[in-house]
């Protein structure tokens, strides 16, 4: 997979592969209302340059010209004065209809490639998104996005109205002024490219690593707040504020850096231009004195130059925007280029779900290679029946939900749903037929309607109601305020553990799957919630067939079977009765499981 920062220093990205791959939504093959608005842009450019070529500088030339010929009609100066104004001011008329007439697609090719960006962060698979850090990877694509509008208004309207610019101010000067000031402006941009370029390429390491700190520094202060409740727990504010203060100092001494390293750059563009200026102006002003040149000839070379030094002097801004562009667009590329783990054949069908009769035949799979998790495992789970998996921790009991997602593709065997393979159909519509209440149930920042509705796309304000109150729910939830309007706040830390679970079984009712999956749903819960919660869940199980990952064994008594697993494998399966009778691992969880329960109950409770 992709490192979370941009190329390492001395990395070059390829700049021309970089700009073709964004530029398709710059001139969408769907869109000839954005192309029309792209050709428009690029007429008004040309416009804009003609104007300030052509315009200005011969107005004011003639104007200069005339007044030294006392017999010049003053009209005549006059109706130049005011067309020397009136082209500087088409000439920012032009530009800002440009501006005005481009914007949206600068918008909409930004948009685009966000969309398709956040689609794909979605379709990678669980192990990219376990071992990448979130903020890490929003702020790659924040600033990818963002570039893009960036990198298109300078090539588009800066870049390449420098260069006709250039080629009409030569035509000029050779057609007036003769080769020297031709060849000596050649020299001048050359040189300028030259410098801007090696200075820039010095800058970019400096920059390169500023931005690595910066994206270390969000990273760590995402990453802190959120994991809030666990730096309260130990007391480690001050650790959590010296550790973000020292990525920060980092990244603030970088910056200082590459500030600096920008000064230099400014001083030595402007010498140049400055030195072209006045050998410019020098030429015009020796050739006047051998009256070959008139006196508004050094305005009209003063100002044609002073016009193409504008564009230059941010040349070197530009080619630094475009260079860190490709930068922060090729760390985004590289995440659009990172293959999901999981994907589906080309042909595959969807998932046709008669009876969800679940089997696992032989599978084996690891996280890692060469570190198995399961070996070689076997389930039946007949249609509308409740199995349970117990085991010791690392037993892989959890795996077993997630190869069912698909989240991973298992190492051998497979897993059927009605005797079809699921790595063979569609993940869309394997994921639409499973419902899951996990372990930690996890809501997004928004009302404890949404959270619920989340279960089920189009679903009404009724049918939402209907589930909360399947989940035993829907009491808590209109004694509040705003009702189904309440807030979670979060990751649901409003709630507490129980309303969290019973928010999470209402979006598994609505969600009304045929497959359900309880991944531990009631450890972390007291005992009164946990038999609440059971409650609740024993009445969603019925005419469905159910997967309940347990720890504690007294929540699965009623399943029609128990597997019970140890280091990745099958070593019991059967009803509880059959396994307390075998006196084998099942039974020593049992009564180790009843005598600390019994050890609670005996313990003295204290008084305040």
């Amino acid at each position: 997979m992709p490192p979370d920062r941009p190329a390492a220093p001395g990395t070059e990205r390829p700049l021309l592969p970089t700009l073709r791959r964004f530029l398709p939504d710059l001139w969408p093959s769907d869109s000839p209302g954005m192309k029309l608005r792209v050709a428009g842009a690029l007429a008004l450019v040309v416009a804009s340059k003609l104007v300030q070529v052509y315009g200005a500088p011969f107005a004011l030339q003639g104007a200069v010209d005339g007044m030294a010929v006392p017999t010049t009609p003053v009209t005549l100066i006059v109706l130049l004065v005011v067309g020397y104004a009136a082209a500087r001011f088409g000439t920012t008329l032009f530009d800002n209809l440009r501006n005005t007439v481009f914007e949206k697609v600068g918008q909409e090719a930004t948009r685009r490639l966000a969309a398709r960006v956040f689609r794909h962060l979605h379709r990678l698979s669980l192990r990219f998104h376990l071992e990448r850090r979130t903020g890490a990877v929003t702020k790659v694509v924040e600033r990818g996005t963002k570039s893009i509008d960036t990198m298109l208004y300078f090539l588009l309207f800066n870049i390449a109205p420098t260069i006709l610019e250039l080629v009409l101010v030569l035509g000029i000067f050779q057609v007036k002024f003769g080769w020297p000031l031709v060849v000596a402006t050649l020299a001048m941009v050359a040189l300028y490219i030259w410098f801007t370029r090696v200075v820039t390429d010095w800058r970019s390491s400096l920059r390169e690593r500023m931005n690595d700190l910066d994206t270390g520094a969000v990273a760590h202060a995402v990453d802190s707040l959120l994991n809030f409740e666990t730096v309260k727990y130990f007391g480690a504010e001050e650790r959590e504020a010296k550790r973000y203060d020292g990525a920060m100092r980092s990244y603030a001494e970088a910056a200082v850096k590459s500030e600096n390293s920008l000064a230099w750059l400014n001083i030595g563009q402007a010498l140049i231009t400055n030195l072209m200026l006045a050998a410019g102006m020098a030429w015009v002003a020796w050739g006047w004195s051998q009256g070959r040149f008139t006196a508004g000839n050094v305005v009209l070379v003063s100002t044609l130059l002073s016009q193409l030094f504008r564009p230059l002097d941010l040349l070197g801004m530009v080619y630094r925007t475009i260079r860190q562009g490709v930068i922060d667009m090729g760390a985004m590329f590289d995440l659009i280029d990172t293959a999901p783990e999981v994907v589906d054949a080309p042909d595959a069908p969807a998932l046709a779900v008669r009876d969800a009769h679940v089997r696992f035949e032989g599978v084996a799979f690891g996280y890692d290679a060469g570190m198995p998790i399961l070996k070689g495992i076997d389930l039946d789970v007949p249609a509308g029946t409740t199995c349970a998996v117990v085991g010791p921790s690392g037993a892989g009991k959890s795996t077993l939900a997630r190869l069912l997602y698909r989240f991973y593709d298992v190492d051998q065997g497979r897993i059927t749903i009605d005797g079809q393979d699921i790595a063979r159909v569609r993940q869309d519509t394997l994921r639409a037929a499973i419902g899951i209440v996990p372990q930690d149930t996890v809501l997004f920042n928004d009302t404890i309607g949404y959270n619920i509705a989340y279960g089920r796309e189009g679903a009404s304000e009724a049918e939402v109601a209907a589930a909360a109150r399947g989940a035993a729910i829907a009491g808590f939830i209109e004694r509040q305020p705003e009702g189904y309007r309440t807030r979670v706040g979060e990751r649901g830390l409003k709630l507490s553990g129980g309303e969290k679970q019973r928010v999470a079984i209402a979006r598994t009712l609505l969600k009304d799957p045929p497959l359900l999956i309880l991944d531990e749903a009631t450890s972390a819960l007291d005992s009164r919630t946990e038999g609440e919660i059971m409650e609740t869940l024993a009445a969603i199980e019925r005419g469905r067939t159910t997967i309940v990952i347990a720890h504690r064994l007294s929540t699965i008594v009623h399943a029609d079977q128990i597997v019970v697993l140890e280091a990745g494998r099958v070593v019991e399966r059967g009803a509880h009765a059959e396994l307390l009778a075998r006196d084998g691992l099942y039974a020593s969880m049992w009564a180790r499981q009843a005598a600390e329960s019994e050890e609670a109950e005996e313990a003295p409770v204290a008084v305040a």
